[in-house]
Parts: structure tokens; C-alpha cells; sequence
């Protein structure tokens, strides 16, 4: 069960955090993992060799997910060489916390840009192969903060909500192809993005967590991977909370 045997799985953000997660999970269950990132190549490089200790195969593509030329031109050279792309993880994303009348038009657009626009022109590239082959995953991260909010990330919440958004339409639109497109929407993960919180603010956070106690990208990754197999093929338009009971 759980195996992506065969399957190529596309992973943006897949250098670091979370997406570094997903990459040597998938590919510990069999797929062949491309990981798309603009972050320094020695940290792909890191990941990577944590792909084969965990007896995993993968590589590291530049890709600047804002760039829809750029993407579309990867997913097609990527589909071309490979001869399939079977699963595509949106786990590239920002946060550029601020109360909203502080937010700048740069944070706002950059934001938009990589976590709602980035998703979207990753998404339209890889659903072409998807419908020719009749088959199909699409994984949009999202988070918590879409469905509970939380002060000081206006922004970044409504940018996650607009990928819950995106996941129901697109499942939607492709199921007759065999596609399905779903999400999953992480609580408190103990990533780069927490680890710089002020320790009150940690401490505040355990308390609104029933579990008591911060998730691991592994736990988010764990989701992931089954959203990509052959046992979810029922499940799509789903929003999939992997949150220790923060939002139920």
C-alpha cells in the first residue's frame, strides 16, 4: 500500500522545509522525484543525498514558479525526458507577516505572485500530460490560517484561501480526466518559517494545539504521499488538515 512505484512526481519549494519532506518521502515510496526550487544549489544538493540515503532516485530543477514561460517550458523538457509526469506538488510560498496597514504593495504582490499565481501556472503546465494520460495528482499546500486566520498574516492567509479556492475548482474541471487535485493545510510545523517566532509566541501556539505539540514536516509529507497514491483515487476537491486538532 502507499506506493508511487514507476510514478514522477514534481515537488515545488522541494529544496528545504516541508518540500525537502515531501521529495525524500515520495521518493522513499518509489517515485522519481524532480524538486523545483530558486534556492542555492547546495541545499538541493543536501537534499538530494537525503533522497538516496532513504533509497530514493530524484534531481533538482531551477524554477521560479512566477514564470509561466519558465514553467512551462520545464514541465514540458521535464515530460519530454522522462516520458511522464504523474503527480505535481504547490509547495513553493511566502509569508511576509505584517499587520495589514503596514503591508506593503510588494508584499502583497510578492506573495500573490508565488503562492497563488506560482500554483497556477505550475498547475496549468502539468495538466496537459495529466489529461493525456488520463491520470493524474495535484497537491496544493495551504494552511491553517485560510480556514482559522490569525493576526498579522492578512495576506498570507488570503493567499492560502485562494488555494483552497483553486484545489475545488480544478477538481472540478478534471475529474472526467482522471485527475484529481485536492489540498492539504498544515497547523503548526516545526519549519525554518516557526523556528524564528518568539519562544511566547511558540508557547501560545501549544496551547491552541489539542495534541500539544508542534507538527513535523513528516507528518505534513505523510499526507501528502497518500493524497498521490492509488488508495486516494476517490478523494479529490478535499482540503486534508494536518493541524494536531489547531482548527477541527
Amino acid at each position: 500500500m502507499f506506493r508511487l512505484d514507476g510514478k514522477v512526481a514534481l515537488v515545488t519549494g522541494g529544496f528545504r522545509g516541508l518540500g525537502r519532506a515531501m521529495c525524500v518521502t515520495l521518493a522513499k515510496a518509489g517515485a522519481y522525484v524532480i524538486a523545483g526550487d530558486v534556492g542555492p544549489d547546495e541545499v538541493g544538493q543536501e537534499m538530494l543525498r537525503a533522497v538516496s540515503e532513504a533509497g530514493g532516485k530524484g534531481e533538482l530543477q531551477k524554477l521560479d514558479v512566477t514564470n509561466g514561460e519558465q514553467v512551462e517550458e520545464a514541465i514540458k523538457e521535464l515530460h519530454k525526458r522522462l516520458g511522464r509526469l504523474d503527480i505535481l506538488v504547490n509547495n513553493a510560498g511566502i509569508a511576509r507577516d505584517n499587520l495589514l496597514m503596514r503591508v506593503s504593495d510588494d508584499d502583497i504582490q510578492k506573495t500573490f505572485a508565488v503562492n497563488v499565481v506560482g500554483a497556477i501556472n505550475c498547475s496549468r503546465s502539468a495538466i496537459r500530460p495529466m489529461m493525456r494520460a488520463r491520470a493524474g495528482r495535484i497537491i496544493n499546500l495551504a494552511s491553517v490560517v485560510a480556514e482559522l486566520g490569525n493576526p498579522g498574516q492578512a495576506v498570507y492567509s488570503a493567499s492560502k484561501a485562494a488555494l483552497i479556492g483553486l484545489t475545488k475548482t480544478l477538481a472540478r474541471e478534471y475529474a472526467s480526466r482522471g485527475v484529481t487535485v485536492n489540498a492539504v493545510a498544515p497547523g503548526f510545523i516545526d519549519t525554518d518559517m516557526t523556528k524564528n517566532l518568539p519562544e511566547e509566541a511558540k508557547k501560545f501556539m501549544l496551547t491552541q494545539i489539542p495534541l500539544a505539540r508542534i507538527g513535523q514536516p513528516e507528518d505534513v509529507a505523510a499526507a501528502v504521499l497518500f493524497l498521490c497514491t492509488d488508495e486516494a483515487s476517490y478523494v479529490t476537491g478535499q482540503v486534508l488538515r494536518v493541524n494536531g486538532g489547531m482548527y477541527v
